[in-house]
């Protein structure tokens, strides 16, 4: 059995008009969407018919619409490349979240000021790091609630990130113990200000 020729193809007839021939493309391309090789075919049929009909429109036998254009590639969808598909992992696709500037900025600011007033008063104690850190504990509760609406979930975020930015603040105070001297800072002031940056984290980023 012979191999179809490019009208076959396109299920059209050898006289079809170019909007017929036009007509059959599109319905085909929208048929096939997602077979590429089926696409490929379509387009190549489409493309071998429209050289064919420029040729005689050149040679004078017939006439063709100022407006044909030859099939676009762009229009059939690229094969995916494995190394571009995002590799995130579904628990944290489903944790992340992709806020608005505003909801960044507010409770930036917000912790922000808590974390100056952690550092600039050094002589009030523990007491008023105590303080400004309850205060932060409700403001990423409240911000994460809502977001959320749901205040147990807000509850379980804030407690996990307020753990977390303790244990990482404690460590890194450890670290840095001699440069925190240097420059008067208290590892406890220290500490709470990571937790601030921990409590912006989860408020802003986490759902």
């Amino acid at each position: 059995m012979s191999e179809p020729n490019p009208y076959e193809k396109l299920g059209v007839k050898q006289d079809a008009t170019f909007d017929q021939i036009q007509e059959a493309r599109n319905r085909l391309v929208e048929q096939h969407n997602g077979d590429l090789d089926r696409l490929n075919m379509v387009e190549e049929a489409y493309d071998a018919i429209l050289m064919e009909r420029l040729r005689m429109r050149q040679e004078g036998k017939i006439k063709v619409p100022e407006g044909i254009k030859f099939a676009e590639r762009s229009q059939v969808p690229p094969k995916p490349n494995p190394t571009s598909i995002q590799q995130s992992p579904s628990w944290l696709e489903r944790l992340r979240d992709r806020p608005s500037p505003k909801d960044v900025l507010l409770p930036g600011g917000l912790f922000l000021s808590l974390s100056g007033l952690s550092v600039i008063y050094p002589t009030a104690g523990a007491q008023l790091l105590q303080v400004v850190l309850m205060v932060g504990v409700c403001l990423s509760i409240y911000f994460v609630r809502r977001k959320e609406q749901n205040f147990s979930r807000a509850i379980l975020l804030t407690g996990a990130g307020l753990i977390v930015g303790l244990v990482v603040g404690g460590l890194l105070a450890s670290l840095l113990i001699l440069p925190l001297n240097q420059i008067n800072l208290q590892a406890e002031q220290f500490s709470t200000v990571v937790t601030f940056i921990v409590l912006w984290l989860v408020s802003s980023f986490l759902r």
